[in-house]
């Protein structure tokens, strides 16, 4: 008599399996989906395994700093060489990880606080760079090549299932959440508070997302990072307003837009309720925003400007003056924001007519970068919002105001502009000749220099000289020229050739502050609807509530 063998296949559920032991075992460490606070760490160890992908939140402004702390005081012999997956890389103890030898290989999208030290950390080969990414390219991996075997996120309160209400900073979490729980990874959640069943604002991920829980020792870290003090804001940023007011928001009819952060585009929304309003624009300009909830908006929204911010994630100080404005923003029946940071990144790809924001170098091509020798602090959504998406399909006066092209190949195209001083605060200029970001790439192994917007994508730059119109531009020549017109006393400033500024100007490829019929002598600190924190909080109905750095009036 002959036997067959069954016959065998491959094996698909390994992840599963996989994950079914993790959880067990935690399981003498947590009660149900709860964790044990003081055993958060071993945890971390007997679900993590050396080599996994770990998702740590580091948002924009949000942090899961109780489970990073954590994870970071563990035990390298038991973890090591994870492949952290973090957006913003904006604590300490995210580089700790490395230094310690639990992780040796990062992905991420931003590194501001810490870019200076992540720099030497590359140049001493402690950290391996996958990519610098944009927030919505890393989330976007993490449901392709980078699945993360462990998330680690936080939330305002959960209750004993699991169920997470992320508030007014909700952010990134559901990507990261989704990501991992819908392959079989680990989802691990920092509450702020524990409640009683039914007793959530709102459920704004549900429980059979989440597999462990816990409640965190403090509640997790919140950055202003989109807060300026319009005490900082000086002359050149009020003429640099100015200017792109006239020459660039009028002129196009920018509706729907998106500031980046800095002191220029701070002076931009200060000037809407003052400048803005005498040149009677009121109405027919920044009606629209992709925009965290910049308290130098106030004023803007309080004279009636806005109409819709949809934001990528909250601002500390601003909950109770976004619950007070539903009809502006995007808030839940409980009052609170809902932001959400991949899909205010889309809209702000495809949606809007403007991006405007600011680099630390440019090139004469208008290549730019925030990464230069010394510091890689990444890049963020600048290059997500900050190019001209050729899927774009919809029309609006702005995107045909640059249109190109021909018969079927007609296309409009997206405002692209970066606002700059001809030098840095240090003393050292913006535009240079070679990007520091093209020593840094190759001295790190990437493949391609770490460019944050490229040139071509820019369509305006805007230094306190003038602003080119790069998008008129009939060769890379007029380009190089136009930007030189506006590079002041910077080596590519000094190589303009004169006789070709009047060329420039006369074909429109350049404009000065007299061409645009803007008044220097009113670029001071009077023409800002706001002059301090206190202000801003006067304008608010004493509804802000800024964080204690900036109470200083």
């Amino acid at each position: 008599m002959t036997t067959v063998a069954a016959a065998t296949g491959p094996v698909w559920n390994k992840r599963r399996t996989a994950k079914r032991d993790r959880l067990a075992r935690a399981g003498r460490h947590a009660d149900g989906k709860l964790i044990k606070s003081d055993e958060l760490g071993q945890v971390l160890e007997r679900v993590m395994r050396p080599g996994d992908k770990v998702a740590l939140e580091g948002d924009n402004q949000k942090q899961a700093d109780f489970l990073s702390r954590t994870l970071a005081a563990c035990d390298p012999k038991k973890l090591h060489d994870l492949h952290m997956l973090i957006g913003s890389v904006s604590r300490r103890e995210h580089l700790d990880l490395f230094e310690e030898g639990i992780a040796s290989k990062l992905d991420l999208a931003y590194a501001g606080p810490q870019s200076v030290r992540i720099a030497q950390l590359v140049a001493d080969g402690t950290v391996s760079i996958g990519a610098i990414h944009t927030y919505v390219e890393l989330y976007a991996r993490m449901v392709i090549d980078l699945r993360p075997d462990i998330a680690l996120v936080c939330a305002s309160a959960a209750d004993k299932h699991g169920n997470l209400y992320t508030g007014a900073n909700t952010e990134d979490t559901p990507i990261i959440v989704e990501a991992a729980a819908f392959h079989d990874g680990v989802v691990i959640v920092q509450a702020d508070g524990i409640v009683g069943e039914g007793e959530l604002p709102r459920i704004d991920i549900p429980g059979d997302w989440v597999d462990l829980v816990v409640q965190a020792d403090r509640p997790f870290s919140l950055e202003p990072l989109f807060t300026r003090d319009p005490q900082g804001i000086g002359p050149l940023h009020i003429l640099q307003a100015m200017m792109a007011l006239r020459g660039i928001y009028e002129r196009h009819q920018v509706v729907s837009l998106n500031h980046g952060v800095g002191f220029s585009t701070a002076a931009i929304e200060l000037i809407l309720p003052t400048y803005g309003e005498q040149l009677g624009l009121k109405g027919k300009i920044c009606r629209n925003w992709t925009l965290n909830p910049h308290p130098t908006l106030i004023p803007a929204i309080e004279s009636g400007w806005v109409e819709t911010i949809h934001s990528f994630g909250g601002e500390s100080g601003m909950n109770k003056y976004v619950a007070a404005r539903p009809d502006v923003f995007f808030n839940g029946a409980d009052g609170s924001l809902r932001s959400n940071r991949v899909l205010c990144q889309l809209a702000g790809q495809y949606a809007i007519d403007m991006f405007i924001g600011s680099t630390l170098q440019m090139d004469a091509q208008a290549n730019s970068s925030t990464v230069t020798e010394g510091r890689l602090s990444g890049f963020g959504g600048a290059p997500n919002m900050g190019h001209d998406p050729h899927g774009r399909r919809h029309s609006t006066p702005a995107w045909l105001d640059l249109q190109y092209g021909e018969s079927a190949g007609m296309r409009g195209r997206k405002l692209v502009v970066q606002v700059v001083e001809t030098f840095q605060s240090s003393g050292t200029p913006t535009f240079v000749e070679s990007l520091d970001a093209i020593r840094v790439g190759h001295d790190a192994g990437m493949p391609l220099p770490p460019v944050m917007i490229y040139g071509d994508d820019i369509s305006h730059v805007v230094t306190e000289e003038g602003i080119a119109y790069l998008y008129k531009a009939p060769s890379l020549e007029d380009r190089k020229a136009a930007l030189a017109a506006i590079a002041g006393v910077t080596p590519l400033g000094l190589s303009a050739d004169p006789a070709a500024l009047e060329r420039l100007r006369r074909d429109g490829l350049v404009a000065l502050p007299s061409d645009l019929k803007v008044d220097t002598s009113l670029a001071t600190r009077s023409l800002l609807a706001a002059r301090s924190i206190g202000d801003l909080v006067a304008w608010s109905g004493g509804l802000y509530e800024p964080p204690a750095k900036f109470r200083n009036w």
